[in-house]
């Protein structure tokens, strides 16, 4: 009885996923035409909740670090944190960014410029000014709340309460000793199943881009084929990483990766048009701020909504099913850190590099477009995922920059993969910090092809509606986490100022 207590999650969760997406083997448009049903019904009756969620998550994560509870330590009051400033920011880059910032970065705002909301007229001065300040939005902070959030409760009650790492155990102070229970197993069954759906969205994009640079620079058509292709090459290196337990390996490619990233960032911002870039940065800035509250929490049901849908829901549905791999992830790097100094750091560098990002390589872009350039939006409306490269090709070294990025994205691409099965191991291993290899040789194996599945069965946009679906039952699970993560935290303040032991 105990064995099966003790694999209950990994049967369940791993049945789930199965019933979900092997159908779309045999029948892939009975499977995309099931998940843009599903998708439709969420969007309609539940698609303002992702807003009031992620708004909600921001203000608690502000709350809790001006509050008496910044002071408390993310594990026992001695310890130090385990990374440098520069090795913790490379993976909360990595791990809360990666591949989509590098798929998104050119796309996104041009994506907007091209085909905005009906109520701005189509490639305008004002439709640039839109696109910038929705693609600062939708990377910006309201995703790295989301991400805190996860993180905070489970190093709290992992390292501080010294609880399994798991979502479950973060729900002690709300139903106690059931968590070992079926309410439990049914909260780490649905944290299971939305970072699936996460993780999949994740690496079926990059499994896209690379495909598509891997086609600039070689020469051939983008098809399914050469994604699959790619898909299993890079299967098999994270699953070589995986089992080969290095623990130092990911730091070591996050620190890299962030390395490439800056050398590509900075690149275009001294080879590309300077002045033009800072002056975007300067004005998206002033835009986002002064917009922020509205942008937060306007469904826009007059005019944009079906736009508002596609995007911005998207975008936080997508980020809360993404939250426990990333919670888990982040959680495990940033031990030692006060909730305070956890907060801040996270809300304010990664978003920092994030803004930069998107001004250097959208503004790059709009430079190009609006002179008259190469049609880079017009391209990207038939092919997202060859934006950035469509940029690269009114710069010199253009090869070296497409290589460059096509090893950034393999590496963002291992390395996600790579975490995503050891966290999917460990949730479904009681909490164990050394799952067995079984359990992740199974886990990225279905990593693998349900990206491979739901890329044929519609490409991007069934991957987008996957994580959309996943992501509803796990966002009562994070608004029910915030208030028991600040139970927990009263409660031990409550004893700390009667001089007692928590």
């Amino acid at each position: 009885m105990e064995r099966f207590k003790k694999h209950i999650v990994f049967v369940t969760a791993l049945v789930i996923v199965l019933v979900f997406t092997v159908p779309g083997i045999f029948r892939p448009d009975d499977l995309f035409a099931v998940a843009t049903f599903i998708h439709e019904q969420i969007l309609k009756q539940f698609g303002w909740s992702y807003l009031v969620a992620a708004f909600i998550f921001l203000i608690f994560n502000l709350y809790l670090a001006f509050s008496k509870y910044g002071k408390i330590k993310l594990g026992m009051q001695h310890e130090k944190p385990q990374y440098s400033y520069f090795g913790w920011f490379s993976m909360l880059f990595a791990a809360g960014m990666g591949i989509g910032l590098i798929f998104w970065g050119v796309a996104e705002p041009m994506s907007h410029y091209l085909n905005p909301p009906e109520h701005i007229e189509t490639e305008s001065g004002e439709a640039a000014g839109f696109a910038m300040q929705y693609s600062f939005f939708h990377w910006g902070i309201q995703p790295w709340a989301i991400y805190i959030t996860m993180s905070l409760c489970i190093a709290y009650f992992s390292f501080r309460r010294g609880m399994p790492p798991l979502i479950s155990s973060c729900f002690y102070p709300l139903i106690g000793e059931r968590i070992n229970g079926l309410p439990g197993y049914v909260i780490d069954i649905l944290a299971v199943f939305a970072t699936i759906f996460g993780i999949v969205t994740s690496l079926g994009l990059g499994a896209m881009q690379i495909t598509a640079g891997l086609g600039e620079v070689f020469g051939f058509e983008s098809s399914f084929t050469a994604m699959l292709t790619v898909i299993l090459v890079v299967t098999v290196l994270f699953m070589i990483s995986t089992l080969s337990g290095v623990d130092k390996g990911i730091q070591i490619l996050s620190k890299t990766n962030i390395v490439l990233a800056l050398t590509l960032l900075g690149f275009i911002v001294v080879i590309g048009p300077t002045v033009y870039i800072l002056n975007i940065f300067t004005q998206t800035i002033a835009d986002f701020t002064s917009e922020f509250v509205v942008m937060s929490l306007s469904t826009n049901p007059f005019r944009g909504y079906e736009w508002t849908q596609a995007w911005t829901l998207f975008y936080w549905a997508w980020c809360i099913a993404w939250a426990p791999f990333v919670g888990l992830f982040v959680a495990s790097i940033s031990r030692g850190r006060t909730i305070s100094e956890f907060v801040a750091g996270a809300l304010i560098v990664p978003v920092l590099l994030t803004f930069v990002w998107f001004s250097a390589f959208g503004g790059a872009a709009f430079n190009v477009e609006l002179d008259g350039g190469s049609g880079i939006a017009a391209t990207i409306a038939d092919d997202v995922s060859v934006g950035l490269f469509l940029l690269y090709e009114e710069f010199p070294l253009t090869t070296v920059l497409n290589l460059l990025t096509i090893l950034l994205l393999s590496i963002f691409f291992i390395t996600s993969a790579d975490s995503a099965t050891f966290v999917l191991s460990m949730m479904t291993s009681g909490g164990e910090l050394h799952p067995p290899d079984a359990k992740k040789v199974t886990w990225g194996l279905v990593i693998s092809a349900t990206s491979i599945i739901l890329l044929y069965a519609g490409g991007l946009e069934a991957l987008q509606k996957m994580a959309i679906t996943a992501a509803l039952p796990f966002t009562l699970i994070m608004l029910l986490m915030c208030v028991s993560l600040y139970r927990g935290l009263r409660y031990e303040m409550t004893f700390e100022m009667n001089g007692d032991e928590v």
